[in-house]
């Protein structure tokens, strides 16, 4: 998504020119390509498939539309064992409309992860569970902090589901350190995402991730938080920028990737 106009050849040829070995695909672009002729062209370029972004969507409280998401996630998954990824990164969904009750809302996250955390283990695929910035809480993510997603993914096997670390939504909050070193201890760190805070934010706050380096997040202290933890994945960038998008995107992907590599470690 941080280069979304370059198509998934142009994207692949771009990361395997700068030495990148692997990538995190969302599924619409993966859909458009069609899934097979994706999982084949990242396979033979030698590139690891990351992660897949994304499922959830979980809060929905009529029985026809909670099927629906169930049905959708299952579909994600058997996506994410079709790209060979082990990763299936949830973004858990905000409150139905009229609704004011998020326990209940995260509840239903909790009763769809006890049926698609097994289906996903069978596969090969965990669940990720990203805490979204508390501003989005209403619309699209009633899962506001690291510890609000360790509660729900501790109800579950580590294999079947853990948690996503991503600066942008989770700089802010001082219990992280001590989320962290917890999600570590039991394994449950499954992706971990970097993008930074900038201000002011655009309107509709959702392509507001800032380039790294240009805003307040510190990223040498949330690598040494994720690898004091244990954690020794891969680390991806998701930006969702507005001028990045309307800009050259291997120049971009360039700009990233030299961005990356000159965080202090």
């Amino acid at each position: 998504m941080t280069v979304k106009q370059l198509s998934l050849p142009e994207l692949v040829k771009g990361l395997t020119g700068l030495g990148v070995p692997g990538v995190g695909l969302w599924r619409e672009p993966v859909a458009s390509y069609g899934l097979t002729a994706a999982a084949r062209l990242v396979r033979d370029a030698g590139l690891t498939v990351t992660s897949l972004c994304r499922g959830g969507f979980l809060t929905a409280e009529r029985p026809a539309e909670r099927a629906a998401a169930l049905d959708d996630n299952r579909a994600a998954i058997d996506e994410a064992a079709t790209l060979g990824t082990d990763t299936l990164v949830l973004v858990s969904g905000g409150l139905p409309a009229g609704s004011r009750d998020l326990h209940g809302a995260r509840e239903r996250i909790a009763d769809a992860l006890a049926e698609l955390g097994p289906y996903a283990a069978q596969r090969g695929v965990r669940l990720a569970i990203e805490p979204l910035h508390p501003m989005y809480a209403a619309d699209r993510c009633v899962v506001s902090t690291l510890d609000q997603a360790l509660d729900l993914a501790e109800r579950f096997p580590a294999e079947q589901v853990g948690i996503v670390v991503d600066t942008y939504h989770l700089w802010w909050d001082d219990r992280l350190a001590a989320g962290i070193a917890r999600a570590g201890a039991s394994g449950r760190i499954h992706c971990y995402q970097l993008a930074d805070w900038t201000t002011p934010l655009p309107a509709g706050v959702l392509n507001g991730r800032g380039q790294l380096g240009d805003g307040a997040v510190d990223f040498p202290w949330f690598d040494q938080a994720v690898r004091a933890a244990g954690y020794t994945g891969p680390v991806e960038v998701e930006l969702f920028n507005d001028g990045l998008w309307a800009r050259e995107g291997l120049a971009v992907l360039a700009e990233t990737v030299a961005r990356y590599r000159a965080i202090p470690r």
